[in-house]
């Protein structure tokens, strides 16, 4: 099991952490099995927020994730479809408990200067 940070956009991680969405979507699975999602909330806050537990994952067609996933996507259809134009293929993780920083902690607390573009492993 690992752990990934994940950059992700600010109005998308609230939503998480108000546990509103209960999927981050990516257009790649990540090589490893991934037990906890580290939110780094990008552009303008710039700060890691909180944890949240995977529950499961899953990757099908964009249709079929959909189905499976659209009562708790926490985004609606039209952008779902713009994400995911083009593809075959796409990734949900389903999302479970959520820790939530007292303090939100910088990318270097993690040992990294730089935002990953999708993710980036973590200890």
């Amino acid at each position: 099991m690992s752990k990934v940070l994940m950059s992700i956009n600010p109005i998308h991680a609230e939503k998480i952490l108000a546990g509103t969405k209960k999927y981050e979507f990516r257009k790649v699975r990540c090589k490893k099995q991934v037990d906890t999602i580290v939110i780094y909330a990008t552009i303008p806050i710039m700060k890691v927020l909180g944890e949240v537990e995977v529950k499961e994952v899953i990757e099908d067609t964009p249709q079929t994730v959909w189905e499976k996933t659209k009562t708790a996507a926490g985004i609606d259809l039209s952008f779902f479809n713009r994400y995911y134009q083009g593809r075959n293929k796409a990734v949900a993780y389903e999302l479970g408990a959520i820790t939530i920083f007292t303090k939100p902690k910088n990318l270097s607390d993690y040992g990294l200067k730089v935002a990953p573009q999708s993710y980036a492993y973590v200890k």
